[in-house]
């Protein structure tokens, strides 16, 4: 008896239609042939590629940014190697959900005699003691572990996990990749938006792949969100993608690669005294969402690495725009940092400081510490003052040009250089006032 009365014997049974998996799940490459923009490893002949297809990859860390395939190459590394898939989230799960996993892995190659290929996605996520579990299992053949990481595998997996997998390094999918990728969703009447007979401008291309930053991924769901504003048979537009994309969340990991490149990036360009690219650097930096005070500390040690004497007034506007930044925060504090940044990038440049401290901790580091030459020592007591100390010092300001035909430097050493001057800027005249200096202590004139 049903609630709403009886019901007629033989009544077909209604399927449910739910909505359909996202554009990005429905193009998802089925086979390695369109598998697109990893030539580097996956190119034909190539290593791994040879491996995937005789199904004998084995463990895998997979490392790249989002929506560069790593989920799909282990479909493909399961496929090739007809084992069973297991996806696994390192957010979500802990020791004991690794231990249930291995347990299914085992029942499953008793009843069907197929290993499984565990994906965990977010590896790096995982903590020591949770990597550790997956160790005796790998080590034994229990099953093949992939895992996936947007973080350094360096850094972010445990040294015995991953002597135990192959790192495959993924890059951000190349322009003409994603293009590919796009134009074959649109016109893919099984599994794309073939049926809605869509086109698109070739300028929303190039903004698509301007904004997509690599991530087939974003590049198709941002096609997707276009074509549920759209009829059938219409365009899309350049203000279409831009409009799918509106606050799009640019690329950054505080902790990661990612931050540490873009710090870098900026550092060398400045280094380079290249304007225009150093500014870009910081700008996406601050965009991404990367702490200023960051951007800020790397200004002033490039003022002290890079430019030092050169131009002793870096430093100054380096610290100026750190505090000036403290004291404004976001959004004005950009510009202070930029200003910072236009005049260290402008500025002549010298390392000539950065090498004079290294050459000096190098001998102090491997060479004799050698005693403080008693005529340097304080003479604070009547017993210091009867062990020498002090004895025949000369105090500089007493002399008729302000320097005293003294050696400060041990004995040991007298003649060593750490500090040799350069000829950009200012310190060139560090330079001619350290050779009138030297002159005057040889004439030994005081």
């Amino acid at each position: 008896m049903s609630l709403f009365g009886d019901l007629p014997e033989n009544l077909p049974v209604p399927t449910l239609v739910g909505p359909p998996p996202p554009l990005a799940e429905r193009m998802r490459p089925r086979t390695l042939a369109e598998y697109l923009g990893q030539d580097t490893v996956l190119g034909e002949g190539r290593a791994l590629r040879v491996a995937i297809e005789r199904g004998q990859a084995g463990s895998l860390l997979l490392w790249g940014p989002p929506g560069v395939g790593k989920t799909t190459l282990a479909l493909l590394i399961a496929k090739h190697a007809n084992l069973h898939f297991r996806p696994f989230s390192a957010v979500l799960a802990g020791v004991a959900q690794v231990r249930e996993a291995v347990a299914e892995a085992t029942e499953r190659r008793g009843r069907d005699g197929r290993g499984t290929l565990l994906f965990v996605d977010e590896i790096h996520r995982f903590n020591k003691a949770q990597q550790d579990a997956f160790l005796p299992h790998v080590e034994r053949g229990d099953l093949v572990l992939v895992g996936a990481t947007t973080e350094n595998p360096g850094f972010a997996v445990i040294g015995a996990l991953l002597s135990r997998c192959r790192v495959v390094p993924l890059q951000p999918l190349p322009a003409a990749a994603i293009a590919r990728l796009v134009r074959a969703a649109l016109v893919d009447a099984e599994r794309g938006l073939g049926v809605r007979r869509l086109t698109i401008e070739e300028a929303a291309i190039d903004r698509l792949l301007a904004l997509a930053g690599g991530d087939a991924r974003r590049a198709l769901g941002c096609i997707e969100a276009c074509a549920a504003t759209c009829v059938d048979g219409d365009t899309l537009t350049s203000a279409m993608v831009t409009e799918a994309f509106q606050h799009r969340a640019l690329q950054h990991d505080k902790d990661g690669d990612l931050h540490y490149d873009l710090l870098s990036a900026l550092h060398k360009s400045l280094r380079n005294s290249d304007v225009q690219a150093a500014v870009y650097w910081l700008a996406r930096a601050l965009e991404a969402g990367a702490d200023p005070a960051h951007a800020a500390r790397r200004l002033v040690a490039v003022a002290a690495e890079d430019i030092g004497l050169a131009d002793p007034m870096a430093l100054q506007v380096a610290v100026a725009a750190l505090q000036a930044l403290q004291f404004l925060g976001l959004p004005e504090g950009r510009l202070p940092l930029t200003e910072a940044v236009v005049y260290l990038a402008a500025a002549p440049k010298s390392n000539a400081v950065y090498r004079a401290i290294a050459a000096a901790s190098d001998v102090v580091r491997n060479g004799p510490q050698h005693p403080v030459p008693a005529h340097l020592r304080n003479a604070t007591t009547e017993l210091a003052k009867d062990l020498g100390h002090g004895a025949g010092y000369v105090y500089a300001h007493d002399t008729a040009r302000g320097v005293a035909a003294m050696e400060c430097l041990p004995p040991e050493l007298r003649g060593v250089s750490f500090f040799t001057p350069g000829e950009r800027g200012f310190e060139k005249k560090v330079g001619e006032r350290m050779a009138e200096n030297e002159q005057i202590r040889r004439a030994r004139g005081g």
